[in-house]
């Protein structure tokens, strides 16, 4: 223990943001594209989503869960929106009923896992593959749905710049602002550690940890389904096949990388900021390698598979605590 004392300096988000550094310089000098202000913005518009998924799911890893689902409301509630516009929906209106779908999708999520006490890893794998069929069968008319023609106020939100930066990374480092305010200067936040670090502790200073699991999953869902707006803007379409990818995981990598414990109760929005940076490095370095897929998800297994280990490592659980939430 002395040790650990000595060496708490060395926190996890120190140590990506060095290997992020090491990565940025070891690429700079071998690949040939890499360090170019071209390169760079067009690395950040790709990591936008990804953060602003990693953003949703930190709220409920902090809280000691785990959303599985989250890809498939994103993917389900965002192409519901274009199918509204194209419907003749008001761009606000569908918005607003598609959030509305969303929220209602965390808070399905949060009353099975508090209240019907299923595991959250469990749950949610669940509620996934029912929000795809479901959304598939009783509310959309296709795989791929398309953004309208005339609505391009809305597509510039996923194309469009303010003085040069893209308007999706601005969405991305509002959405962390606005998440780090919400978990660090807000009860909501407070209690969301305490919910995660201990929830016998937690309900016994008064804090209803039942509901506030729904509403966790509710906030993740909410945000999830910006993340699927900013795609869609930026695609003009959205494809709910995209729930069959490796976007899920890829949120994982980026939560656990950074420094969001599994154990719960510890991380923060500048975790999720440090993970999203190194996985954009990585990704866009093996990009230009022309790494085929296989061996993208042999590299992102085995970085994942590090930052598991190093989360043991830097925040060991005692017993008290492995009883706790399980």
């Amino acid at each position: 223990m002395p040790s650990r004392r000595r060496n708490s300096w060395l926190s996890q988000e120190l140590i990506v943001l060095l290997v992020t550094l090491a990565l940025a310089v070891l690429f700079s000098v071998g690949l040939d594209g890499f360090f170019t202000l071209g390169n760079l913005v067009a690395m950040a518009r790709s990591v936008s989503i990804l953060g602003i998924l990693a953003i949703a799911m930190s709220i409920v890893v902090i809280g000691r869960g785990l959303d599985l689902s989250l890809i498939a409301s994103m993917a389900v509630t965002s192409a519901l929106t274009l199918q509204l516009m194209q419907e003749g929906w008001a761009t606000s209106l569908a918005i607003a009923a598609s959030l509305g779908l969303a929220v209602a999708i965390g808070v399905i999520n949060g009353f099975i896992i508090a209240f019907v006490e299923v595991p959250a890893l469990f749950a949610t794998l669940a509620t996934g593959f029912m929000i795809f069929g479901l959304g598939r069968v009783l509310l959309l008319k296709g795989v791929i749905t398309y953004l309208p023609p005339m609505a391009t106020g809305f597509a510039w939100i996923g194309q469009g710049q303010i003085f040069g930066v893209p308007a999706i990374v601005l969405a991305f480092l509002t959405t962390a602002l606005i998440a780090h305010l919400l978990l660090s200067r807000t009860a909501f936040g407070r209690f969301i550690y305490a919910h995660g670090d201990n929830a016998e502790a937690a309900r016994l200073t008064g804090i209803s940890v039942r509901r506030l699991t729904m509403l966790e999953y509710a906030s993740a869902s909410a945000i999830g389904f910006l993340a699927g707006l900013m795609m869609a803007a930026a695609t003009a379409s959205m494809n709910t096949q995209i729930i069959n990818s490796t976007l899920i995981f890829d949120v994982i990598l980026v939560v656990v990388l950074g420094g969001v414990s599994l154990v719960g109760g510890r991380g923060s929005i500048f975790s999720v900021l440090v993970g999203t940076t190194l996985i954009g490095t990585l990704l866009n370095g093996m990009t230009i390698l022309n790494l085929n897929n296989n061996l993208q998800d042999i590299v992102k297994g085995l970085v994942l598979l590090a930052a598991i280990i190093l989360d043991n490592r830097l925040h060991p659980r005692d017993e008290e605590t492995a009883r706790q939430g399980d």
